[in-house]
């Protein structure tokens, strides 16, 4: 791709964010695959399927956990080497680069340390039950092991994409993800492991995704490479990486500590049946939310691009098509999901229980899904135009400050469903409130400036 073709400012915004769009849903879509894929093997394990299924979901917070520092090192120092790199300083960007390749490492092991020797005890915390800690333990204490291939897998790749390798960074994901379904039914039923094989297997595929990633950047093809001398840490650089990358890392922790309210509320107000179904909505929300949200991440750089060059009427078109695309994506998805249910929950189990009552949850639980597109959209434009602060204030305000009181409140008066209906109410009350939020403050000053450049010319 030219100079020419990446010139935001020339052309359609429309064009330019559905062609940044596609491959953007696609990577996210293979990076979702690696828990999907576990938790549809997983509901097929015969006669122990639904507490496997629980067992795993009490382990989503953690894992998320986990990825939040991948997050916070990769998405901290990628750009950071952007921006080096544009100034033709390839020593400094070299330097960020191996300052985030050691923070990685040194916390793998911390975090691989700390999950040992807490673990069991978070997972009681979590929601765990007689039935469902042993599922939840062998999962987790194989999964930990593998904590240094995902934070160097995942970490790494920002530095690949970032450089412009995208479709090396889009390989990195997709050979684990490919691995893992290769190997996911051969250790869970062929050899007769259950979780633990699911476990085996997704740490073997981030093992093959680590060692892709450190041979690309010790290799010949990239600009920037992984150097010894360079690894020693800098205080100047460590405090950039956490600066930048705490957007992400705030993210991540907010999803882990929703997930974790909601399966010790949902323990105690309906057992392992419903942890399972919980389980299983995350999934499905995580697949039918990558449309919407790839939509509005691809139009951060197009957005940012116009605004740097002071489009700010170009700014607003893509604001405009942005979120009309994103919410009739949302709207679709919504129909599809609250229309057919069952056929959703199928993929991951056959149990009557869990289809049965598992139809009403997800009809209660996505009521107000579409709403969400005005979050991501919300919070991906004031992330493109430097306004980072506004989107993490409005992540932790819909999932810290809504969706976890109103979990905790809600079933003591209506039961079970409202930890379900919490997060419908979350979605029309957080998405309101940021889109809102966006328009009165990014829009209003961009309409203010089009203006003046209008008078100008």
């Amino acid at each position: 791709m030219g100079v020419e073709e990446n010139n935001f400012a020339r052309g359609t915004m429309s064009s330019h964010i559905i062609h940044l769009a596609g491959p953007m849903i696609v990577a996210q879509l293979i990076n979702v695959l690696y828990n999907v894929i576990d938790r549809i093997y997983i509901g097929r394990i015969p006669e122990v399927a639904t507490l496997a299924m629980g067992g795993l979901g009490l382990c989503l917070p953690l894992i998320s956990i986990i990825i939040a520092f991948a997050n916070l090192f990769g998405m901290g120092g990628s750009p950071l080497c952007s921006i080096a790199r544009g100034k033709g300083d390839i020593d400094e960007a070299e330097e960020i680069m191996g300052n985030s390749f050691t923070l990685l490492i040194l916390f793998s092991i911390l975090i691989m340390v700390i999950g040992f020797l807490f673990k069991e005890d978070l997972l009681w915390l979590f929601g765990a039950s007689e039935n469902t800690i042993g599922y939840a333990n062998d999962y987790m204490s194989i999964y930990l092991f593998g904590t240094f291939f995902v934070l160097i897998g995942l970490g790494m790749n920002s530095f690949i994409n970032s450089q412009g390798f995208a479709k090396i960074g889009m390989m990195t994901v997709m050979l684990g993800a490919v691995t893992n379904i290769i190997l996911d039914p051969i250790f869970i039923f062929g050899l007769s492991l259950g979780v633990k094989g699911a476990a085996i297997a997704t740490v073997f595929s981030q093992f093959v995704s680590a060692v892709w990633t450190f041979h690309f950047l010790t290799g010949d093809k990239t600009i920037l490479k992984i150097k010894r001398e360079k690894m020693k840490l800098k205080a100047c650089h460590v405090k950039r990486i956490f600066s930048l990358g705490m957007a992400g890392f705030m993210m991540g922790i907010t999803n882990s500590i929703v997930t974790i309210v909601c399966n010790s509320t949902l323990q105690s107000y309906g057992g392992d049946l419903y942890v399972a179904i919980m389980t299983i909505i995350n999934s499905i929300r995580e697949v039918i939310s990558l449309p919407g949200q790839g939509l509005a991440n691809a139009s951060q750089p197009v957005l940012g691009f116009n605004y740097g060059a002071k489009q700010y009427q170009r700014v607003l078109q893509g604001m405009k098509f942005v979120t009309i695309a994103s919410l009739v994506t949302s709207l679709l998805l919504w129909g599809c999901v609250t229309s057919l249910p069952e056929l959703f929950i199928r993929i991951f189990s056959h149990n009557q229980d869990i289809i049965s009552h598992g139809v009403v949850s997800i009809r209660l639980y996505f009521f107000g899904f579409f709403m969400m597109s005005f979050q991501m959209t919300g919070q991906a434009i004031a992330v493109g135009l430097g306004k980072s602060k506004q989107a993490v204030f409005f992540s932790i305000f819909r999932k810290v400050i809504i969706v976890a009181p109103l979990t905790i409140i809600l079933p003591r008066f209506i039961g079970i469903n409202g930890v379900f209906i919490a997060e419908a109410i979350s979605n029309f009350i957080g998405g309101g409130a940021c889109y809102i939020t966006m328009l009165l403050t990014i829009g209003k000053e961009l309409m203010k400036k089009s203006k003046e450049v209008d008078l100008i010319k």
